[in-house]
């Protein structure tokens, strides 16, 4: 079964992604990213799921529910407004589990 990619945040930052074959839900009302994430993630269609960092920690419940699987991966992106750091902390303790330190960003 083919595995697609989806990217979940507000339409001004995700409007580029569906140009390169990504399939996009814009979720303007951030208190609904929860519910649309779980939707999303239980089809089993997306091996990615990409989410502006704002969406991402606003519905760090419904993630916890899939983070034991390896698929989907999700994966914090910045917004138009910018970087919350939310990316970077996660992939700062993703180096720290898989090496002992943070040889990255050294915190």
């Amino acid at each position: 079964m083919v595995k697609n990619i989806a990217v979940i945040g507000d339409s001004e930052s995700i409007k580029g992604f569906g140009a390169v074959g990504i399939d996009m839900f814009i979720c303007d009302e951030p208190l609904e990213s929860g519910n649309l994430f779980k939707r999303i993630a239980e089809t089993e269609d997306y091996a990615i799921i990409y989410m502006t960092e704002e969406l991402f920690e606003l519905c760090s419940r419904e993630r916890a529910k899939f983070a034991e699987k390896i698929i989907p991966a999700v994966i914090p992106i910045p917004s138009a407004q910018g970087s919350s750091g939310a990316g970077r902390k996660r992939l700062s303790k993703f180096v720290e589990q898989a090496v002992g330190s943070d040889i990255l960003f050294g915190n």
